[in-house]
């Protein structure tokens, strides 16, 4: 049997992303690389985006999942790590966010005079109110709207993995229960909906 190296588990992990088929093991795995890293050398150091693309991932990531009150946000959680991560082995990924974020920094210029990160708060939020939502849909709109999908998607996805992201769902794992009981708001929920 032959030993998988870190770097093509890694690569198989990235792979799967594009496939829209990542596990939470995996994902797990991904975290734990990128924590490993934080831990070794203070700091994780982006593998596949340059400097300036990563600090932006990180602003999106704010936006996308920021923290309040009940927990900390996507860049705690470590999701611009765990999408660098993948990103640095996956080329079809790499070019999304490249290709995305230099997008996005070509529209804050047009727009702003400004990058995406140097821009205002508001300037920022402007942009993305247009690129959230495929009602926007442009010739102009289009590559961003497909880039925030792609990013918003993998942020959640990576935050909700995480250990922070997994402490804010509740998340207990197949563990055994003396007694079940529906959240009496979800049960409210669903019957306000019902159509019977």
């Amino acid at each position: 049997m032959s030993k998988v190296s870190r770097r093509d588990l890694l690569k198989n992990i990235a792979l799967s992303v594009t496939a829209g088929g990542l596990s939470l093991e995996a994902a797990q795995h991904v975290h734990g690389v990128a924590t490993e890293e934080k831990v070794s050398t203070g700091a994780y150091k982006p593998k596949g985006l340059n400097a300036h693309e990563y600090g932006t991932l990180q602003k999106l990531a704010d936006f996308i999942v920021p923290s309040d009150e009940r927990s900390p946000g996507a860049v705690a959680a470590g999701a611009p790590e765990f999408i660098d991560l993948l990103a640095s082995q996956n080329p079809q990924l790499l070019a999304i966010y490249t290709g995305g974020i230099a997008w996005l920094d070509f529209t804050m210029r047009r727009r702003y005079s400004s990058d995406f990160v140097s821009a205002k708060p508001e300037q920022q939020t402007a942009v993305l109110d247009l690129i959230a939502y495929r009602k926007n849909e442009s010739a102009e709109l289009g590559p961003g709207i497909r880039f925030f999908e792609w990013a918003r998607r993998m942020v959640v996805d990576a935050y909700y993995t995480s250990p922070i992201g997994i402490k804010d769902v509740g998340y207990m794992g197949n563990t055994a229960v003396s007694k079940f009981e529906v959240p009496q708001e979800a049960v409210d929920y669903a019957l306000k909906r019902s159509p019977v």
